[in-house]
Parts: structure tokens; sequence; C-alpha cells
């Protein structure tokens, strides 16, 4: 079990619109706290029968399957962010444009079991990343998206992100 003490950001470590991921996430051991998450969420997939994967709650919205690519997609992001800043990477790092990338993820065309192998899998490497990171990497200040970010909240972000994701699925979809 990977485990990383990351104390929780302050509010000037992120964009005030992470805030609503961030407060989401429980005080404790952030890496259990991800791995717990990881499994919880892939027996909420392993639940869903997949002739659901494609079911949309209105016109517009993702499907399930969209959705799930959508986590993986965006946590794969903010990992990458952590890292750049972690490392000392002061370049400013663009913004991402979900609504872009969904539709071209192809994920509706991929099975649920599939997509959380990916989401296991991209959580691993998550997590080795979070777990090797020290004090002073968590708590460099980069930017992305034009907003100062640490990687200590990046980490948090991608625990309340899928929190996020999870809470709508099981209102709206399921």
């Amino acid at each position: 079990m990977t485990t990383c003490a990351i104390p929780r950001p302050a509010a000037d470590e992120h964009a005030p619109y992470y805030g609503k991921y961030i407060v989401k996430v429980p005080d404790g051991d952030l890496c259990r706290i991800l791995t717990d998450q990881l499994a919880e969420t892939r027996a909420l997939i392993g639940s869903i029968p997949e002739a659901r994967g494609t079911h949309r709650y209105a016109p517009g919205k993702w499907s399930i399957k969209e959705v799930l690519g959508h986590v993986c997609d965006s946590e794969r992001i903010f990992s990458y962010r952590a890292l750049r800043i972690a490392r000392g990477d002061a370049t400013p790092l663009p913004g991402f444009e979900q609504d872009d990338y969904v539709p071209t993820g192809g994920f509706d065309r991929r099975t649920l079991a599939d997509l959380s192998e990916e989401l296991a899998a991209v959580r691993k490497a998550s997590l080795l990343l979070f777990s090797h990171l020290d004090a002073e990497a968590l708590a460099r200040r980069g930017t992305a998206s034009g907003n100062p970010i640490t990687p200590r909240a990046l980490a948090y972000v991608i625990a309340g992100h899928e929190r996020h994701h999870v809470e709508i699925l099981k209102v709206k979809y399921l």
C-alpha cells in the first residue's frame, strides 16, 4: 500500500474553481484515500451493465463511458501538471477543453471494463508520483490555465474531481 502524507492545500495554492473539488476530499492519508476511492469507483463501474454504458441522462450530456473517459483524461493532465511543477518547470501550462477531448476520445466504442482498467493504470501512476514527492516539491508553485497551482493542490483536485463525477453518476445516471 502506497502512503503519502500530503497536507491539504491552502486557498492560495489553486484557482478558486478547484475549491469545489478539494472540499470533497476527506482528511487523512491522501494515497490511502485515492486507493480506496479507486476500489469504490471500480466496484461501481463493475455493477453497471455494459448495455447501459452509453446511457445519457439528458440530450447533449456525456454518456457513462464518456464520464469515465473524462475522469481518466483529467487525472492524466492533472498528474502531468503536478510532475512538471514538482520538478521545478516554471513554464506556464495551458488549459484543456474537456468538451473537445470527450468527443474525440472514442469512449463509447470501448467497454466499461476497459475504461475501468485504464482508470486503475492512471491512478497507479498518480499514486507512484505523489508518494515520492517531498514536501518541497509538493509545495512548489506553478501556473496552469493561467492560475497558480501546486502539486499538493493537484493531488487533491484529482481525488475531488473523481468524487464529483462519481456522485453525478450515482445521482443522474444510475
